[in-house]
C-alpha cells in the first residue's frame, strides 16, 4: 500500500503519451519529444533559436546575416550606378562593387568614414534606410548577445552512470553530481522519477523515488545522491534484468538559486536500466591538501567492486 503512494501518473508526460521503450528524457536534459503538423509561423522563435543555439553557430549567424546584409545594399548601390557615390575610385566593376560594399559597411554601422558619400536623391534614399536598418539589427543583435550572457543555467556534471550498492545494510540507487563551476549554488534541491513498463502493456508508470537527503543548502563540493531501497522502495523486489526488461529509466531534475544571477535555475538529465551499474560502489575523490579541500572531477565516474546485501 505504501509502495503505491509513491506511484504518479501525471509526470507531464502522461502513461499513454509515454508508452513504449525509448528515451523520454536525454542525457543533455532535452526531452525526446518531437511535434508535427505545426506551422512555420507558429513553430518560429528566434528569440529562443538565436540564445539557445551553440555560441559558435550564434556567432557564424551574426557574421552571415552581416555579410548578406552588406551584400545586397552592395548591389542596390552598384545597380542604381556608382556614379550616384562620390570619391569611388574603382576602374573595373568588380573595384566599383567593392567600393559599394565597404561603403555599405560604413553606412549600416553608422561610420561614415567621409570619401565615400551619396550624391544623388535615390542613393540616399537607400543610405538611409540602410542606416535606419543598421541601428535597429545592431540593437537587436546586442539583445540577443546580453540575452546569451545574462541567462542562468545550473550546467551541472552528473556521473555517466549510477550505481546499485550497498548502503546502510541495505542497497541504493546512487549517482553523483558536481557544480563544475565557480559560482555558487544555494537551497539545491533534487527529485527522481522512475518510469516503468507495465507488465504485458506498453503503457507505462511513473514513481516518485524517496530520496536519503533531497536537498542540501550549499552545494560547494561533490553531491552523491541515494535512494535507499527499503521494502517501501519500487525498487525493493526489481533485480537488474527486470529493470531491462521493464526499460527502467530514472528522471533526475534538479533545483537551486544560483547566487551570481539571483536566480533559480534547474537542470535534468536520465539514467536508462543499462546505465546501472550492480555490486558498484562510487570511489572517494575529495582529498586535503595546503590549499584546502581538492575534488577531482575527472574521477566522478570512478567505481569498484561492492557486494550487494
Amino acid at each position: 500500500m505504501a509502495r503505491q503512494k509513491n506511484k504518479h501518473n501525471d509526470f507531464g508526460l502522461g502513461e499513454k503519451a509515454s508508452s513504449g521503450r525509448y528515451r523520454m528524457l536525454n542525457k543533455d536534459g532535452s526531452f525526446n519529444i518531437r511535434k508535427k503538423n505545426i506551422s512555420f509561423g507558429q513553430r518560429i522563435n528566434f528569440f529562443h533559436t538565436l540564445v539557445t543555439m551553440p555560441i559558435l553557430h550564434f556567432v557564424l549567424v551574426i557574421l552571415a546575416s552581416y555579410l548578406v546584409v552588406n551584400l545586397v545594399f552592395a548591389t542596390v548601390y552598384f545597380a542604381i550606378g556608382v556614379e550616384n557615390l562620390t570619391g569611388i575610385q574603382g576602374t573595373t566593376d568588380v573595384d566599383n562593387f567593392l567600393e559599394a560594399f565597404f561603403f555599405s559597411a560604413q553606412t549600416i554601422t553608422t561610420l561614415g568614414y567621409g570619401r565615400v558619400a551619396p550624391i544623388s536623391l535615390l542613393a540616399n534614399v537607400v543610405a538611409a534606410i540602410e542606416s535606419m536598418l543598421g541601428l535597429l539589427s545592431f540593437a537587436l543583435a546586442t539583445g540577443m548577445v546580453y540575452g546569451r550572457f545574462s541567462k542562468a543555467s545550473a550546467k551541472i556534471m552528473y556521473s555517466d552512470h549510477a550505481v546499485i550498492a550497498p548502503y546502510g545494510g541495505i542497497n541504493g540507487f546512487m549517482f553523483r553530481l558536481l557544480n563544475p563551476h565557480d559560482t555558487q549554488l544555494l537551497e539545491v534541491e533534487v527529485n527522481i522519477s522512475m518510469s516503468l513498463l507495465r507488465q504485458n502493456s506498453n503503457l507505462r508508470d511513473f514513481y516518485n523515488l524517496k530520496l536519503e537527503r533531497s536537498s542540501v543548502v550549499f552545494l560547494p563540493s561533490l553531491w552523491t545522491v541515494v535512494h535507499p531501497i527499503d521494502d517501501k522502495s519500487p525498487l525493493h523486489s526489481l533485480n537488474e534484468e527486470q529493470l531491462k526488461t521493464k526499460d527502467a529509466e530514472f528522471i533526475i531534475v534538479l533545483k537551486a538559486f544560483d547566487e551570481s544571477f539571483s536566480q533559480v535555475v534547474y537542470s535534468r538529465t536520465s539514467y536508462k536500466a543499462d546505465e546501472l551499474r550492480w555490486g558498484k560502489k562510487f570511489n572517494y575523490i575529495i582529498e586535503q591538501n595546503a590549499d584546502g579541500i581538492v575534488v577531482d572531477a575527472s574521477r566522478i565516474d570512478e567505481s569498484e567492486n561492492a557486494p550487494l546485501n
